[in-house]
């Protein structure tokens, strides 16, 4: 077996070697790739093979404590590297060393086959044909030229001078913060613990292999970016888990509050300031007392509900207006509510006309005299008036006939203008629900606004439902073209009255036919230019509904409450004389 030397590249490492010190990489020779075969083929004696864990004698290098080895001399570390890089393409890097040297311990074994030198004949014993694996290449990068210590090894390793230490475990230099004895990396912080593929951290056996694998997490220095991350996630978790606990206590108590505990309210009968409430048709406990809590006077609707529970006669309250006074306590505000008294409005009753409305608006408000009447002949476009209402001209008031009857809330504080255009609502809802702008045609009339007129003669001329019906008809004769009793002309007291402001049935012939105004039916044929009063239901339904029985006069009999209607003009004589003889003519 031919023996070949080793060369400077195959040397174990001395601290003289220039290699590294400052003498760079030249002188370096490298071993031959591969000693002369005998017969072609290279021979090595059969040994037993060993474990990977078994290193013996045979032990590489700076593993696990192992005392220093050399490589086969043939084979130093960079040209075994080389080797290994030229026919499979792994680059070399010290990490692989230990993989490599245990195959090269198997490869190359040390028992009974090394010279003095320290080289080993490379003739193997031939392959045993019942071996599967007799032919197979020994290990990586057998028979390659070992490059450690050459200018081509990669990467050069570095001098033992230039070598750092490992740094001691100690304060942070920036932030001072000593980590203490489990360098701060006990698994809440680290967050080894969280890791669903490692629930036991870097010192569980079990998982021991797999953090190494990850690139020894645990040997890293603390990041204290991670550690701030975790403490605040800890903060806002305390803070949730509170503000939970919090709230569910809150809407608990509130829960409860509602449920079992007293609603808030204010004691005793309130202060000396007053306010004005008021309180639809049709509104119950809760909008009742929804409405006083705005305006100050209860507390709360709850409380107001439990006090007219609780009152005897309680849901006896009506609809209209109220002047309360501030911060009562519910059960006294139940009690003044039901005591009429207290109750503000304005009734507009079936046929009287806007002088008086107005009137009763300012006495109600607390306003100077007049104040309702101007703002009515001044604003009255502003409060929602039918389209089809006429205006202008000879009409006396515009709002005439507009200001249904009802009962409407109006107290100390409220705006006459509110309470105006609450009594125009209502007319403009019901004369648009009785469909006047469709009927007036059918009784030979131009608009709904001359339908409203004629209620309006129909409600001041009559006393009783039947009255109605028959001075309903009565003004359609009149005004029909064939009539030649009265030329087309009313002749109705109510319209003369309406111009002077009076009630007066005892008129003279003489001042009646000296008088010219347009509301004078006695001199004008036909209508009067606007409503004398504000028609009720009654009247309206009659108007829409007249008899058909051809009256065209009539006469109060008794002067106030008895009419008695004729079909001609003798009739009516009879009937004149009937009132002369009650009245004393």
């Amino acid at each position: 077996m031919t023996e070949y030397g080793r060369g400077p590249g195959s040397e174990p490492w001395h601290p003289q070697d220039p290699l590294y010190g400052d003498g760079g990489w030249e002188g370096q020779q490298q071993a031959p790739a591969s000693p002369p075969a005998y017969g072609g083929q290279q021979q090595y004696p059969q040994q037993p093979q060993q474990q990977y864990g078994d290193w013996g004698q045979g032990a590489q290098p700076g593993y696990e404590g192992h005392p220093q080895q050399p490589y086969p001399p043939q084979y130093d570390q960079q040209q075994y590297d080389q080797q290994r890089y030229d026919t499979q393409g792994v680059p070399p890097h010290p990490g692989h060393d230990q993989v490599y040297a245990a195959q090269a311990q198997q490869q190359y074994p040390q028992q009974g086959g090394w010279d003095a030198t320290g080289t080993h004949g490379h003739v193997p014993y031939a392959a045993d044909p019942g071996d599967p694996y007799g032919q197979q290449p020994a290990a990586y990068g057998a028979g390659q030229p070992d490059l450690y210590g050459t200018e081509n090894a990669y990467p050069p390793p570095e001098p033992p001078g230039r070598r750092r230490p490992a740094a001691e475990p100690g304060p942070d230099p920036e932030t001072g913060w000593d980590p203490g004895e489990d360098r701060g990396e006990h698994a809440f912080f680290a967050g080894d613990g969280d890791d669903p593929e490692n629930p036991g951290g870097a010192e569980d056996p079990e998982n021991a292999a797999s953090n190494a694998g990850r690139g020894e997490r645990r040997g890293r220095k603390p990041v204290k970016g991670r550690k701030r991350r975790t403490g605040c996630a800890c903060l806002v978790v305390v803070l949730v888990f509170g503000g939970g606990l919090g709230g569910v206590g809150y809407f608990g108590y509130q829960y409860y509050q509602n449920r079992f505990g007293a609603a808030p309210d204010f004691a005793g009968t309130g202060t000396a300031q007053t306010v004005a409430v008021e309180i639809p048709k049709g509104a119950g406990g809760w909008e009742i007392g929804r409405r006083l809590k705005e305006a100050g006077v209860v507390k709360s609707a709850d409380a107001f509900v439990h006090a007219q529970g609780t009152t005897k006669g309680g849901n006896g309250i009506e609809a209209g207006a109220y002047l309360l006074h501030k911060e009562m306590s519910a059960a006294s505000a139940v009690e003044l509510m039901l005591d009429p008294k207290s109750k503000k409005y304005v009734l507009v009753t079936p046929g009287e006309r806007n002088a008086g409305v107005y009137a009763a608006i300012d006495k109600q408000l607390e306003l100077g005299p007049g104040t309702t009447r101007k703002l009515a002949k001044d604003d009255y476009k502003s409060l929602g008036m039918p389209s089809w209402a006429e205006r202008g001209g000879n009409i006396q008031d515009p709002l005439e006939g507009f200001l249904f009857p009802g009962t409407y809330p109006a107290a100390k504080g409220m705006k006459p203008e509110a309470v105006l255009q609450q009594m125009v609502s209502q007319a403009k809802a019901r004369y648009k629900a009785y469909g006047l702008d469709r009927k007036a045609a059918d009784f030979g009339l131009k608009n709904a606004f001359q339908l409203v007129v004629v209620a309006s003669l129909v409600q001041a001329e009559g006393k009783t439902h039947d009255d109605f019906r028959k001075m309903a008809e009565v003004v359609y004769n009149r005004l029909k073209p064939t009539n030649t009793e009265t030329n087309q002309h009313l002749q109705f007291d109510s319209t003369y009255n309406y111009l002077k402001g009076k009630s007066n049935i005892h008129i003279s012939e003489k001042e009646i036919n000296g008088d010219k105004s347009p509301y004078n039916t006695y001199t004008n044929k036909g209508l009067p230019p606007g409503p004398i009063g504000n028609p009720g239901e009654d009247a309206l339904k009659a108007t829409l509904n007249p008899t058909d029985d051809g009256w065209l006069y009539f006469v109060a009999t008794d002067g106030t409450s008895n009419t008695e209607f004729a079909k001609t003009y003798d009739e009516f004589l009879r009937l004149k004389d009937k009132f002369d003889e009650s009245s004393g003519n």
